[in-house]
C-alpha cells in the first residue's frame, strides 16, 4: 500500500521544541522548592499579618516541610530570637491554626523551633526632596502616587544638577 506523501509546506513536529521562558520556570522552581522546604514568599511577606505584630517581632518563618508526596501535615520551621521560644512553643497550636487559615487547608501539622538572629530588611530612609528644575517638573505635577512621584522628581533632580563635562582638543 502506497504511503501519502506529506506537503512540504508541514515540516514534521519537533520533538525538542523551542519553549517559553514561562513554560519552564515552574519546573525550575519546583524542583528547587522542593529541595529546600521553601516558604511560599506571601508567607514571609505577610507574617506580620498571620500572627500578629506581637510574635512577628520576635519570628520569622524558615520552611515548610512536607511528608514526601503530600502537601498536608507539614513541618514548619520558625527561626525565634532569644528567650521568646517559650512563648511561640506555648501559642504553637494557634500559630498553626493561623496559618492552615491562610493557606485555605491543612498544610501544617507542627512547628519546630529553632533560635537564632531574625533578618530584617534594613530600610533605608527616602532621600530628601530637592526643587525639581521648572522644565522639568511640569510632567511630574500629574502624577497621583506619592512614592513614584517622590522617586521621579529625585531622578529629575539628579538629572537636572548634572552636568555634561565639556571634552577639550587633545594636543
Amino acid at each position: 500500500m502506497p504511503k501519502p506523501s506529506v506537503p512540504a509546506s508541514d515540516p514534521p513536529p519537533r520533538a525538542n521544541r523551542a519553549r517559553q521562558v514561562s513554560e519552564l520556570l515552574p519546573d525550575v522552581g519546583r524542583a528547587a522548592f522542593r529541595r529546600f522546604g521553601f516558604v511560599q514568599s506571601s508567607v514571609i511577606s505577610r507574617w506580620p499579618e498571620i500572627v500578629g505584630e506581637k510574635y512577628a517581632r520576635v519570628s520569622a518563618p524558615d520552611s515548610i516541610r512536607f511528608p514526601h508526596g503530600e502537601r498536608t501535615r507539614g513541618t514548619l520551621t520558625l527561626t525565634v530570637t532569644g528567650a521568646h521560644a517559650t512563648m511561640m512553643q506555648h501559642i504553637g497550636p494557634e500559630i498553626v491554626d493561623r496559618v492552615n487559615r491562610f493557606f485555605g487547608y491543612a498544610a501544617v501539622e507542627r512547628i519546630v523551633i529553632r533560635h537564632g538572629e531574625i533578618k530584617r530588611p534594613r530600610r533605608v530612609a527616602p532621600p530628601a526632596v530637592r526643587p525639581v528644575p521648572v522644565e522639568l517638573g511640569e510632567s511630574l505635577r500629574t502624577i497621583a502616587d506619592p512614592e513614584l512621584k517622590a522617586v521621579l522628581e529625585g531622578l529629575a533632580a539628579g538629572v537636572g544638577a548634572t552636568s555634561i563635562p565639556k571634552i577639550g582638543k587633545i594636543n
